[in-house]
């Protein structure tokens, strides 16, 4: 068995996350493995793949073959439109199409290209994340202490989160809050899946989602939506429960109108955009609110801030 202490540097970062970073060459189908078996343990407890680690943890690793790899090529230097940049923080509009980090078979994402764009930068890290096929406001921190900071508001739902999404159909005005609790797998693969269970699920989690028409269309209606609460997919599972999928969502949405949708608009995105994120600045304490504008494909919509 191997005793891992949790650096300063890796608090706050998932527990599989830290695993991965750690355990180069194994693949990730086995690191997801042992964490569901109970095999790796922090401070002598079970966790789970999500769980959230701290400095000075003990994280207990059983023994584990690391394959021998070629080496994966660096990732290309990119920068991406600033929101938002002090001593503390750097606040991006990340477009559709670009994954927040590296794996999964992504060989890499936001934070490895903006690393290799800023070498000179002593500390880079995600804040909190978006889907490869969501655009909009991403918050990275630049110190340790602004990382804490920021994700201490984000676990305590401190901050505030609009989003605007494109779904099929007509959205009953009604419907203005949903109320559903949510319940997360992984596969062997360690891919996320996420569903409506009952309120008594023992493993359900309560979701939160207020929803505004922003903009009828002929065959889809804008939404404004805002997170009370922060669940994995959250917005995407709740709208297509209800009926009304997000435009070119590949996992939960309608495969076959989201292939004619791309035919005929000639535009293959999910059309999920973080247009607005508030926050309390971790270092002056003052509110920041940040908005990214709709980006192109969304041109012919109204903004609905």
């Amino acid at each position: 068995m191997r005793q891992l202490t949790v650096d300063e540097e890796s608090a706050g970062q998932r527990l599989d996350n830290y695993l991965l970073r750690l355990l180069k060459g194994v693949p990730k189908t086995h690191v997801y493995r042992v964490i569901r078996s109970g095999e790796v343990r922090v401070n002598k407890g079970r966790a789970g793949a999500d769980t959230r680690i701290a400095a000075g943890d003990r994280v207990r690793v059983p023994p584990m073959r690391i394959a021998q790899r070629a080496s994966a090529p660096a990732a290309p230097p990119r920068e991406f439109p600033v929101l938002l940049e002090d001593d503390h923080l750097l606040a991006i509009a990340k477009p559709a199409g670009v994954a927040v980090h590296g794996g999964s078979g992504v060989s890499h994402g936001v934070i490895e290209q903006l690393r290799q764009s800023r070498p000179q930068a002593r500390y880079l890290e995600l804040v909190h994340r978006l889907d490869k096929e969501t655009s909009g406001v991403l918050l990275l921190a630049k110190k340790r202490s602004a990382l804490t900071a920021l994700q201490d508001q984000f676990r305590s739902r401190e901050t505030h989160k609009i989003y605007a999404a494109l779904v099929f159909g007509a959205w009953p005005d009604k419907l203005k809050l949903i109320d559903q609790a949510l319940h997360k797998t992984l596969d062997a693969a360690g891919e996320r899946h996420v569903r409506v269970v009952s309120p008594a699920h023992e493993d359900g989690k309560r979701a939160i989602t207020l929803v505004q028409v922003a903009q009828r269309l002929a065959e889809t209606t804008l939404l404004r939506v805002t997170l009370k609460t922060g669940r994995t997919h959250q917005i995407r599972v709740h709208l297509a429960h209800a009926g009304h999928p997000i435009v070119g969502d590949p996992k939960y949405g309608d495969f076959a109108r989201n292939k004619a949708w791309a035919r005929q608009q000639g535009v293959a995105r999910m059309f999920l955009h973080a247009a607005e994120l508030g926050f309390d600045h971790p270092a002056g304490g003052e509110r920041v609110t940040l908005k990214a504008p709709l980006p192109p494909e969304f041109a012919t919509l109204r903004d609905p801030s």
